[in-house]
């Protein structure tokens, strides 16, 4: 089976599940705090961000990145799953890539309907114009990147531990410290649970901490973090037995 039958088999499987439904929490809970929150001065595009990046990039999405990974592998932890599809004809790489490319393309919907509820908030409350696109895109697009290593890491937690919560506590474990963490400029950027924070932040904005760190070093360091999580992963899943 090619990757395209694998990835095409496994959307299947999750088409009724709640995934899709959980892409739209943090979307719509900034969508609201966008509505209502006080106007300052400066861009409102750009204080909109800055204030996501502490709730949606510290929080809503590492915690996201760890329960799609669980809900890609929950059907195969159910009445020997793991065995029945590792038995069928098919590549064991493409199992894997399938499954991590649909945890980062449901986080990049996430992304998108975060952007669509800070225009609808800017179209509702009358920001001015022109909208700072490059920094929209930098940011939003920046914290899905930044996701690429966490993603990967609770993928390879989630194929091996047959518990849907295991995975899920120890996201939960670091990902409550990387609000203390981001105020560090020398640990902070090395922290893959705070760096969908650092990524999502407008560096337009006054910033502090880790997120005065350049863009360019916390995107390296995601790089290396990705590599290093998602080759641990691939490694064991190609040995993985049940």
């Amino acid at each position: 089976m090619t990757f395209h039958n694998v990835f095409a088999a496994e959307l299947l499987k999750l088409r009724k599940s709640p995934i899709w439904l959980l892409a739209l929490v943090s979307p719509a809970l900034m969508t609201l705090v966008s509505l209502f929150e006080a106007a300052e001065g400066g861009d409102p595009w750009i204080g909109t961000l800055s204030n996501a990046a502490l709730l949606h990039g510290l929080l809503f999405l590492p915690l996201l990145s760890g329960v799609f990974a669980a809900f890609v592998c929950r059907f195969e932890h159910v009445g020997g799953g793991w065995k029945q599809l590792l038995a069928l004809p098919v590549s064991r790489g493409a199992v894997y890539l399938s499954k991590y490319a649909i945890v980062m393309g449901v986080l990049l919907l996430t992304q998108l309907f975060l952007l669509a509820g800070v225009l609808m908030a800017g179209a509702i409350r009358g920001w001015p114009t022109p909208i700072p696109w490059d920094v929209l895109a930098q940011s939003l697009l920046g914290g899905w990147a930044a996701c690429l290593p966490i993603a990967a890491l609770q993928l390879g937690a989630s194929a091996l531990w047959q518990s849907f919560a295991a995975p899920l506590a120890l996201n939960v474990i670091f990902t409550l410290p990387s609000i203390l963490i981001a105020n560090s400029e020398t640990y902070g950027p090395w922290y893959p649970w705070a760096q969908p924070a650092l990524a999502t932040i407008p560096w337009a904005a006054d910033s502090f901490g880790a997120f005065e760190a350049p863009y360019e070093k916390l995107m390296l360091v995601v790089a290396g973090s990705f590599v290093l999580f998602f080759a641990a992963g691939f490694a064991y899943f190609q040995r993985k037995t049940a």
